[in-house]
């Protein structure tokens, strides 16, 4: 009984479990069959979709062409315009220069033909003058050549004589003339300046109390007289001379500042490095204050105003400074009144010629510090602070190494050479100026080839005559050169020498 009712148990869950598999088979084909169909809707409005926006793309892009086509349309129609207007121009210029290439080949031919119109005309011309001089020739029984050479022989003797007449005429006149104006020229500008003959020379010698001055100068191992020397740049020689220092330096304004400097020690007593640094401090602005004050006081004296500041300092400087025992401040000042009184007196610019007469000399203002000539040194100075053409012209040629290119310069020139010559303004030994030009004949002399040699004015110049068979145009720059370094080297002289080689060139014929 209990085995029946198992059995029927157990047939009931295998009908339940296959009943159950069935069913859920049939739920699950439902739903797969359910997506499929809604894949297929899907799929089929996307392609719709799809579809519609091929369409719609194909429809703009066949617009965008189409707007692509008409725009490269009418920019070819454009361009073509464009080219066809081009080729007209070229068209209308080639058509002119055609014109022109017409008119021009017309010309030629015209000038062609005119030329040969002109040749013909020469040569019939040529053929009349060669018939009348022979016919000339036949009846004077002359030629040609020599009835020129003897007109022209005639001709020449008759002016030759009457030029020389003339000017001989003219140059006794003209002499007579010019040496009186020039003396009295010269007379009147030295008589209206009456400057001072002899000029103050720079001081070089302290005086001191006593011997023992010397001893407290020189300090303790010397540091006095070192902080003296390092200070100013100035050399002290203590030597046996009684109650004296010699004070040596190539610049006067430091000389200057030393001596102040030690007569001011001496005479306060202390003596030591500090009161020696504070001193020379003290010194050296009371000459700069003296320098600016001599630099005005000069312009004033001289008549000279609107100078750069710079300018009227160098000038202050130059009261320092000594040329042959010559102050070259007072020099320049006399020089400026000398040749601005000329200059009013012949009716020129006697502004300019003070001007440049006061400034000739401003490159002595700073020799010491600059190299080279103190002509080239002024120049420098003039052009760079802006002075007028005419005062740099009249600077750069007092010493006549360049041309004068103003008769403002020629006085300039002249004033010079009255201050520097006239008596008492320097000093040197009759001696030694003439052992100087002696030696300067001798340098030149000594060399192959001189012939002659003058050592001319003052010793400014050497004049050297040499022979043209023995010297050519290049050996005679050489020569120069060579004289110049032997006088440089042999010879002491103030400020600079021209050495000048002349070389004659002879042509020589003889009339047979």
């Amino acid at each position: 009984m209990d085995l029946s009712i198992g059995l029927v148990a157990l047939g009931s869950l295998l009908i339940g479990g296959a009943i159950g598999y069935l069913i859920r088979r049939l739920a699950a084909e439902a739903r797969i069959g359910s997506a499929e169909q809604e894949a297929q809707r899907i799929v089929e409005a996307a392609r719709h979709e799809a579809e519609s926006v091929a369409r719609e793309a194909a429809v703009e892009a066949k617009e965008r062409a189409h707007a692509i086509t008409t725009d490269a349309e009418n920019q070819a129609l454009q361009l073509r315009l464009e080219t066809t207007r081009v080729e007209q121009r070229l068209l209308q210029k080639e058509e002119g220069l055609d014109r022109k290439a017409e008119a021009l080949e017309e010309r030629q031919r015209h000038l062609d033909r005119r030329e040969q119109d002109i040749e013909r005309e020469r040569a019939e011309v040529n053929q009349l003058k060669e018939q009348r001089l022979s016919e000339l020739e036949r009846v004077s029984h002359l030629t040609m050549e020599e009835g020129r050479r003897m007109l022209l022989s005639g001709l020449e003797e008759e002016l030759r004589g009457e030029t020389d007449r003339r000017i001989r005429e003219a140059e006794a006149q003209i002499k007579e003339e010019v040496d009186r104006r020039a003396r009295s020229l010269i007379s009147l500008a030295i008589q209206r300046y009456g400057g001072e003959h002899v000029a103050e020379t720079t001081v070089s010698v302290v005086e001191l109390p006593n011997d023992e001055m010397k001893g407290r100068i020189i300090g303790r191992e010397g540091r006095n007289i070192r902080a003296l020397e390092n200070l100013t740049g100035v050399d002290l020689i203590i030597d046996d001379t009684p109650e004296a220092v010699v004070l040596s330096g190539f610049d006067p304004i430091r000389r200057e500042v030393a001596r102040m400097a030690l007569e001011r020690l001496v005479a306060d007593g202390r003596i030591h490095p500090t009161k020696i640094e504070e001193t020379v401090e003290k010194c050296q602005k009371e000459i700069e204050t003296r320098i600016r004050e001599e630099g005005e006081r000069a312009c004033f004296e001289a008549g000279v105003h609107g100078l750069h500041p710079e300018l009227v300092r160098l000038l202050g400087r130059m009261h320092w400074r000594t040329s042959y025992g010559q102050n070259v401040l007072r020099h320049s000042i006399e020089v400026a009144h000398v040749a601005g009184v000329m200059a009013a007196e012949l009716g020129l610019e006697a502004g300019i010629a003070r001007r440049g007469g006061l400034l000739h000399d401003i490159g002595k203002a700073v020799t010491h510090e600059v190299e080279g000539p103190h002509v080239e040194i002024g120049v420098n100075l003039l052009k760079k602070f802006k002075e007028p053409q005419e005062v740099v012209w009249a600077m750069e040629s007092h010493h006549g190494d360049v041309e004068p290119k103003t008769l403002e310069a020629v006085l300039v020139t002249a004033a010079d050479a009255i201050s520097a010559a006239r008596p008492g303004a320097r000093r040197e030994a009759l001696e030694l100026y003439v052992k100087r030009l002696k030696k300067l004949e001798a340098i030149a002399d000594s060399f192959e080839g001189v012939e002659k040699s003058f050592a001319i004015q003052a010793g400014r110049e050497v004049r050297i005559l040499v022979k043209p068979d023995r010297v050519d145009d290049h050996g005679a720059a050489r020569l120069a050169r060579d004289i110049v370094k032997r006088i440089e080297q042999e010879v002491e002289y103030p400020g600079q020498i021209k050495v000048t080689v002349v070389r004659e060139t002879r042509a020589v014929d003889y009339a047979r």
